[in-house]
């Protein structure tokens, strides 16, 4: 029973949901606010909607707030939300270096279970941006920290001592590492996302162990 609650989370964790896209470079002290749009594939084929909000602060930080879910028939079965901040910590010439820090809710539901989740991601990122383009690496740790388990009656005629209730699962986090780059026109960018995804144990990997993301951001606020 347990390794099929292990088994189990490890897909939901797949919900990920990558963030909004930023370039460093072309984002101005003016430019408060950023909504972006994205669609990729995860463990399945993922739309999201994202907003950041630029802080008056010396050193670059935007509030940020992520929706995403899966394509399918029942559409808000399954989804993620993530409240965080990313933030600018260093700048050599035109490489910049960020770090990423949220906080995530996610729901996935089957005809066995029906999950509710509350974790965290964070990452650092680096990379090279200019005005019109930038290319940036990244790495980062998506950790599920509490969970809670609300079984079918379908699965407990098949498991009858199975309990509903929060869990701690001790071993649910995926290390993810990717690229990220973009263009970028004078208050929008067309972004793309693409990397590797591995369990926290480096044995095991989820169903698709890559993702794949087309974003498109527009900031509004910015000096004409």
């Amino acid at each position: 029973m347990f390794k099929i609650k292990i088994l189990a989370l490890l897909l939901f964790i797949s919900l990920n949901g990558y963030s909004q896209t930023i370039n460093w470079s072309r984002l101005q002290k003016e430019d408060r606010h950023i909504v972006s749009v994205n669609a990729g594939l995860e463990y399945s084929l993922v739309a999201g909607l994202g907003y950041g909000y630029q802080l008056k602060t010396k050193m670059p930080v935007v509030l940020t707030a992520d929706f995403s879910m899966p394509f399918g028939e029942n559409l808000l079965d399954d989804h993620k939300a993530k409240l965080g901040a990313t933030f600018k910590f260093a700048k050599i010439g035109d490489v910049h270096f960020t770090g990423k820090v949220q906080g995530i809710f996610r729901r996935y539901e089957s005809d066995f279970v029906r999950m509710v989740n509350f974790g965290s991601d964070v990452a650092a990122t680096a990379g090279y941006y200019k005005k019109k383009w930038f290319v940036a690496g990244e790495i980062g740790f998506d950790k599920a920290i509490v969970t809670n388990f609300k079984h079918s009656q379908l699965y407990k005629d098949v498991y009858p001592n199975v309990q509903d209730g929060w869990y701690d699962p001790a071993t649910g986090g995926n290390f993810y590492v990717g690229l990220q780059s973009g263009l970028s026109l004078k208050r929008s960018d067309l972004t793309l996302k693409l990397g590797k995804v591995v369990t926290q144990d480096f044995k095991t990997t989820p169903g698709i162990p890559f993702y794949f993301q087309l974003g498109y951001s527009f900031r509004c606020g910015a000096k004409k």
